[in-house]
């Protein structure tokens, strides 16, 4: 899988994740989509994304969107 894919396949979970622990623990817990979907905005700008710098340093097939 490309970092690309895991950028995405991450950033979506942790969305749907946030949601939910959003209505079932604390209504606090939406700051977390928020700051996800921000990164998420600013990495279609600037093309950094810091979970992709990782994934990089440890050896992940890069793909298009971050090389």
């Amino acid at each position: 899988m490309s970092i690309d894919r895991i950028v995405m396949a991450f950033a979506g979970t942790v969305i749907l994740a946030s949601l939910a622990l959003t209505f079932l623990v604390h209504p606090n817990f939406w700051w977390l989509t928020a700051f996800v979907g921000a990164n998420m905005l600013q990495a279609a700008f600037t093309g950094f994304c810091p979970l992709a710098t990782i994934l990089k340093k440890i050896g992940a097939k890069p793909g298009v969107a971050f090389n």
